[in-house]
């Protein structure tokens, strides 16, 4: 998970939840290859968890080898909002940010383990990310547009509603 609202699993609002439902109800993948973030937690305490659960995981590298990222029309990816805390982050790979505009707690992945992974795929889709996606492919230094695995790669699948507005063409797919 690259991040989670601090809900139970079951929520409305929960990634998991959305997740399960999606896709992990219909594949069979066993609950013990399941790692979610624990946002039933307080803040502190699940990004806490969430760090131990990824250092068993992914061992000594600490590297994904593919991280699957949105892009939020107010420029956000992962819970990595303009202006937070969590975008500047270089310690920790994992924390708990508030964000204030939204009045909650969130815990994200921040962009030391994001840029290590193999891979980094966004998918963008529809016209109301169209000019979030234009600023970051602009290159304004918004938390999108900081994603750049070191020794990986980046890939961006956008529809033409949210490519609409993008200053070079063959962007849309």
């Amino acid at each position: 998970w690259g991040d989670e609202r601090c809900v139970p699993p079951d929520h409305p609002n929960s990634n998991y939840r959305m997740a399960r439902r999606a896709l992990l109800d219909g594949v069979g993948i066993p609950a013990s290859n399941v790692h979610r973030i624990r946002g039933e937690l307080p803040p502190q305490e699940a990004a806490a968890a969430y760090r131990s659960e990824l250092k068993a995981v992914l061992g000594q590298t600490g590297r994904f080898d593919l991280i699957l990222l949105g892009l939020g029309s107010d420029e956000h990816t992962a819970s990595l909002f303009p202006g937070t805390r969590a975008v500047e982050e270089q310690q920790q790979n994992v924390v708990a940010v508030y964000v204030e505009k939204l009045g909650t707690w969130r815990i994200t992945l921040t962009l030391p383990i994001i840029n290590k992974a193999r891979h980094v795929l966004f998918l963008v889709r529809g016209d109301g990310k169209a000019e979030a996606l234009a600023r970051v492919q602009g290159g304004e230094q918004l938390p999108a547009g900081l994603v750049q695995p070191g020794e990986g790669t980046l890939t961006w699948i956008v529809d033409r509603d949210a490519a609409v507005a993008l200053p070079t063409p063959g962007i849309a797919g």
